[in-house]
């Protein structure tokens, strides 16, 4: 008689644990969970202590040369101090409060070790003064940025015509005036009008164009409108060619629109005025 297959059983019930081993894993499971929280808790603290311990302040700032502005005025505006933390400073906020400084134009605020900051400040050039109301600062950039007062102690052309009330109001119109004011400026100077005739007010007015009044006697300039560089390139030559037969201008008119290629002269009959 055939015999079939030799079968084992396999789906016999594993063996239950002994008695005990179930609580002692949860013990240790427990265990692990308390150490891990207590690493987790000590790098917390110690990271906390690293930031906040004496080794880690700030022992400095420091801002570099300055010409306007001063260390004193910036770090009075400044949210962070000497002796705060390190890592924890907010330099991004430090430099948002220190752009508030009228003669700041950018400033970088980084850490340097030992553990201080440095300051980078890019302070603002002026140009001009544009009356407006009462006289303010403008930049090379062609923006006002502050009231002019005594202590600033600047010697710049003005520039006028423009009303507070437009610059108010219309100031998308009236500024590129302001800076068409600052680009003759400097072409002015390009063509070293600026070393015998510097200027000292530019005027605008929408009708007559730009006058510009220059030079110890007050010599009075009539741009009118446009073609600047050609009218200044004359005006040069004009300037030249009175020096060379010992006349001085007390007007000069470049300003016809039916010739725009005439410079019509009054000149200065009275001698020079005394001091």
């Amino acid at each position: 008689m055939a015999r079939g297959p030799n079968r084992r059983r396999v789906d016999r019930e594993a063996p239950a644990p002994p008695p005990g081993a179930l609580r002692q894993g949860l013990k240790l499971a427990l265990l692990w969970s308390v150490a891990g929280a207590a690493a987790v808790a000590g790098l917390a603290a110690g990271w906390r202590h690293l930031q906040d311990g004496d080794a880690l302040r700030i022992r400095a700032i420091r801002t570099g040369p300055l010409a306007r502005a001063s260390a004193a005025e910036l770090l009075a505006l400044s949210p962070v101090r000497v002796g705060d933390g390190w890592l924890s400073a907010d330099v991004e906020a430090m430099e948002q409060a220190l752009s508030r400084h009228p003669w700041v134009r950018e400033v970088r605020v980084r850490r340097a070790w030992p553990p201080s900051l440095e300051v980078k400040v890019t302070e603002r050039e002026p140009r001009a003064l544009v009356d407006l109301g009462g006289l303010y600062l403008v930049d090379d950039r062609g923006e006002v940025f502050k009231r002019a007062v005594p202590g600033d102690g600047l010697d710049l052309p003005v520039v006028t015509g423009i009303s507070r009330e437009a610059w108010v109001e219309r100031r998308a119109d009236v500024e590129p005036l302001l800076s068409a004011a600052l680009a003759l400026l400097a072409r002015w100077a390009e063509r070293g009008l600026d070393r015998s005739a510097p200027v000292s007010e530019i005027h605008i007015d929408p009708d007559f164009g730009t006058t510009i009044w220059a030079g110890d006697d007050g010599l009075e300039v009539r741009l009118g409108h446009g073609e600047l560089p050609d009218k200044l390139e004359r005006l040069e030559r004009v300037l030249s060619a009175l020096s060379a037969e010992g006349q001085r201008a007390e007007v000069l008119h470049l300003d016809n629109r039916r010739r725009p290629d005439w410079v019509a002269v009054r000149l200065k009959t009275t001698g020079p005025r005394g001091p």
